[in-house]
């Protein structure tokens, strides 16, 4: 027997219980006051490698799965500013990041020669499988919704941000741990400075797209499947992070 397809209410519902899970105990640890610099680079090196380096091309991966006109525009959006910083700072947010981690003084090779743990290894491993998918749904789901989004969905979806101001931005690039806990300077923080003046709105987009175009029950299934995967998949890889750290939990 055919399942009944759930309502669209019911489906975000569905995502959003899941996203409601994704926090990691050491989050707080890594971004607190005690965490070393050698710390940082290990949790980073890895970051780097998962996602951030070919996140736009796996973007691209979904965007070639040929979604209708709007996604497309949505997810061309997403790949411009994401290689190009076309909609912010003018450069590429993995070369952003990368100015980041020199502000910590880390250089490049400090990530070149950086290898995968296993865990992530095994996320990343997912990610080229989902956006490899036929149904771009799917891989959608995985970067849109999982990917870029955390534990404050709920409340983006519920209550959307508006457009930050430049007082803002800079008020919140103050408020950084880097800044705080680390010293870096601010004008290494243009990543962080370019995802406040860009997601607003983003998370909308994210859950349209997938809400929106997920038809069938099949494809819905497949999509809580996909997003239900990925949480298992991140929290053993931030939970083999956290050991390589040395990191105890409270």
């Amino acid at each position: 027997m055919t399942q009944k397809r759930l309502t669209r209410t019911k489906f975000l519902e569905r995502l959003l219980a899941i996203m409601d899970r994704k926090h990691h105990w050491a989050w707080p640890i890594i971004m607190g006051p005690g965490i070393s610099k050698t710390q940082l680079k290990l949790h980073y090196q890895q970051e780097f490698l998962v996602y951030v380096r070919d996140f736009p091309v796996l973007l691209a991966r979904v965007h070639g799965q040929n979604p209708p006109p709007d996604v497309r525009r949505m997810l061309a959006e997403n790949i411009y500013e994401e290689d190009t910083g076309g909609l912010s700072f003018g450069r590429s947010h993995p070369e952003l990041f990368n100015e980041m981690m020199r502000g910590l003084g880390f250089d490049g090779e400090t990530f070149r020669r950086a290898k995968l743990l296993p865990a992530s290894a095994r996320y990343r491993g997912w990610l080229e499988k989902v956006t490899a998918s036929r149904d771009w749904v799917v891989g959608a789901a995985a970067l849109a919704v999982f990917v870029e989004g955390s534990i404050k969905d709920r409340q983006e979806i519920q209550a959307p941000s508006k457009p930050k101001t430049e007082a803002e931005i800079e008020a919140y690039i103050d408020a950084h741990p880097l800044i705080r806990h680390h010293g870096i300077g601010r004008q290494h923080m243009d990543l962080i400075r370019a995802h406040q003046k860009v997601e607003a709105g983003q998370r909308q987009d994210a859950y349209t797209m997938v809400v929106n175009y997920a038809e069938t029950r099949s494809q819905q299934n497949a999509v809580l499947a996909c997003v239900t995967k990925g949480l298992a998949l991140w929290m053993a890889y931030r939970d083999r992070i956290a050991k390589a750290c040395k990191l105890k939990k409270a």
